[in-house]
């Protein structure tokens, strides 16, 4: 895992997150075997929108204020529930279990997103 670089496993992760599905910035974190969940944000930040980087966002279903807009406006086009601003977490969350894997081991020494 430490031979890929956290950005290209954060990239790749959200690549794989279902259209109408999302995940948070701790979910990814998780997924790609890392506890830098504020990093998650950071490689967001800096692709400049290569990856479907509105399907992710704060654990509670918020969005960052100055993307806030668009990223709700996208998420609705995709279908993801959304009530009174925010996104319903319960029902749109990706757990990395439907879809390809990623051969990056967690924090636990398995697999991540198994």
């Amino acid at each position: 895992m430490e031979d890929v670089p956290l950005a290209e496993r954060v990239l790749s992760c959200v690549e794989l997150i279902p259209r109408g599905r999302v995940m948070s910035y701790g979910d990814v974190a998780e997924f790609v075997g890392s506890r830098a969940v504020r990093n998650v944000g950071r490689v967001l930040a800096s692709d400049g929108g290569t990856v479907p980087w509105h399907r992710v966002l704060r654990r509670d279903g918020s969005c960052a204020e100055h993307l806030r807009e668009e990223q709700l406006a996208r998420l609705a086009a995709e279908g993801v529930p959304i009530r009174d601003g925010r996104v319903d977490m319960r029902a749109a969350r990706w757990d990395g279990r439907a879809g390809p894997r990623m051969p990056f081991p967690s924090r636990t020494g398995s697999v991540a997103g198994l």
